[in-house]
């Protein structure tokens, strides 16, 4: 299937990055007919309570993917339009105004966002998997004002063959490059690991992490390049109500210990 240049390292980056929280909150969906409601809740630093409310649904070939307010008074508001099979045009708009374009076809995608507020960029990002397991990709922004012209060029590749993934993407016009692997031991336990390479740091190791699927719930840990050990728990407390703890602390400073939670339902 055709996969997205933003998500050509989704695996490896998704287990040591997901989960992961240092917040409490409380998220509550409910449907009311063709209408999907949702009310997330976070405690802030000093206690109080912040909420943002949105809702999702459809009219007439119209998605409006997400219309939120938010307790500060802000607001979000996503929506998509299917105009012809395999192309979606959509419009995010919150602090500032993208209007998008992803188009698929056979095992290509590729995605165009333009800032229709402040005219200031134009993004593109192409990507094609082969039958081998390859997937190739490469993405490029262009400035429309200030200092104009490419500000962003990147590449990205994957590689994957039975349990074994693999993936590397260059940042900041190719003088740094990411690298991914994942690795499935079995069907419980996957490991992965995050390290970047540049001329200035041939090799830093940004995260080194596992999950394991056990009969009480989802187990995740990482160790990350600062020595911060981090673990989460993911554990379905009923039908549609799922819980998410997590902890982390630096190995040399067990005393500023950190935790958050947050349930689902």
């Amino acid at each position: 299937m055709p996969v997205k240049f933003s998500d050509i390292p989704k695996g490896p980056k998704d287990l040591l990055g997901d989960d992961y929280t240092s917040k409490i909150s409380l998220k509550c969906k409910k449907s009311a007919g063709p209408v999907a409601v949702t009310i997330e809740t976070e405690r802030g630093s000093g206690g109080g309570l912040s909420s943002k409310v949105g809702t999702k649904f459809a009219y007439s070939g119209l998605s409006f993917d997400k219309a939120q307010m938010k307790a500060d008074g802000g607001h979000v508001l996503e929506t998509s339009i299917v105009p012809c099979p395999g192309c979606k045009v959509s419009f995010k708009g919150n602090k500032g105004a993208d209007l998008g374009i992803d188009y698929s076809t056979g095992q290509i995608f590729a995605t165009s966002v333009l800032d229709v507020k402040d005219m200031s960029k134009v993004s593109a990002t192409a990507a094609m998997a082969l039958p081998s397991g390859l997937v190739l990709g490469g993405g490029a922004t262009y400035a429309l004002s200030g200092k104009t012209g490419l500000s962003v060029m990147d590449l990205s590749a994957s590689y994957a063959t039975g349990p074994v993934f693999a993936s590397i993407t260059s940042s900041s016009k190719f003088t740094k490059f990411n690298v991914g692997l994942l690795y499935k031991v079995n069907p419980d336990l996957t490991l992965a690991s995050q390290t970047t390479h540049s001329s200035s740091n041939t090799f830093d190791v940004v995260a080194v992490g596992g999950q394991m699927n056990t009969p009480f719930g989802k187990i995740k840990a990482k160790v990350g390049s600062s020595g911060i050990i981090s673990g989460c728990l993911v554990k379905d407390l009923a039908p549609k109500v799922t819980l998410t703890a997590s902890g982390s602390m630096p190995a040399s400073d067990m005393s500023k210990f950190t935790y958050g939670f947050g349930i689902v339902m």
